[in-house]
């Protein structure tokens, strides 16, 4: 009781619905996601600011130095060929967060454009749709993801392309049943009614009242195709070498000399599982905030219902 008091007290201070709200409700609410948020942010600062923080290129070999583990010289080792682990985890966090954003925001245009498109029609695109959906999620997604990256050949556009579109697809049906929900409000039935337009029907009546779950959706999703990429590039379909990608660190050296330098799996290992769970955790937070219908959140104003109940009682 005293908790909620405190909380309702705070926030009025604050304009309702705003960006220090959201912080002070994922501080204190969502302790591992607010944990979480501080990793991702963190990844992409390494991401954005690689060539800063490890200007030493990823292609200097020195074969004095090679399989040299971590000493005040080298922070995290080198691997066979003398070259900086730790530049080449650093830019491997650059090479992650390119494909990841990339291919999360080509998924995010292919679900929004068609599930708005599917969930407001219907009629028998919608059906033709969505049995499409249905038997293009039937299918193992690694044996399809494989194969469309044997026929067109390793390297970053092509990882990007694969997984966007496959990620988009997946979520197509997600994006339609909120858009389904959100032209249900009265709102919309009246828009129509006095003959406003489909199309901003649907830019400036449903699109606002989704957007906050898409958000959410592809936040969780961008832990997974960062991992999708890793696994197929160290399946040797994805990030060729000699680019440092955290997948193909762990297949080429990583696998080849586990027991002479087990340094090599070590750190791209530790550094992907550390990137996923923040990108998870900080996901998972973000929904149950601005989801009000999920029990671990309260939604954007949540807390007008949380102080109420709080003064009858």
């Amino acid at each position: 009781m005293a908790q909620e008091n405190k909380t309702t007290s705070f926030l009025p201070k604050m304009r309702r619905g705003s960006f220090r709200e959201f912080i002070y409700r994922l501080y204190k609410e969502k302790k591992l996601g607010f944990f979480g948020g501080i990793i991702v942010i963190l990844f992409f600062l390494v991401g954005v600011f690689a060539p800063l923080i490890a200007p030493e290129g990823i292609y200097k070999m020195k074969m004095r130095d090679r399989l040299k583990p971590p000493s005040t010289e080298f922070i995290m080792g080198t691997d066979h060929m003398g070259r900086s682990q730790y530049t080449r985890i650093v830019h491997g966090a650059r090479i992650s967060m390119v494909v990841g954003v990339s291919a999360c925001a080509l998924a995010l245009i292919i679900a929004t454009s068609l599930g708005l498109v599917s969930g407001y029609w219907g009629g028998k695109f919608d059906l033709v749709l969505q049995r499409f959906v249905d038997a293009w999620l039937g299918f193992p997604w690694l044996f399809v993801i494989l194969a469309v990256m044997a026929l067109i050949g390793p390297g970053m556009i092509q990882v990007i392309l694969v997984l966007g579109v496959f990620w988009g697809i997946a979520h197509i049906r997600m994006v339609r049943g909120v858009v389904m929900s959100a032209k249900q409000n009265v709102y919309v039935e009246a828009a129509r009614a006095v003959g406003v337009p489909t199309w901003r029907i649907l830019l400036k009546h449903i699109l606002p009242q989704v957007w906050a779950p898409i958000i959410t959706m592809f936040s969780v999703a961008l832990g997974g195709i960062i991992l999708d990429e890793a696994t197929i590039s160290y399946l040797g379909f994805g990030i060729p070498p000699p680019q440092p990608s955290w997948g193909g660190m762990l297949s080429l050296e990583g696998k080849k000399y586990m027991l002479q330098a087990p340094w090599l799996a070590l750190w791209p290992g530790i550094s992907l599982a550390v990137v996923i769970y923040g990108i998870n955790m900080f996901g998972d937070a973000l929904r149950d905030l601005l989801d009000p219908s999920l029990r671990g959140g309260v939604g954007r104003y949540g807390w007008l219902f949380k102080g109420n109940k709080a003064k009858k009682s």
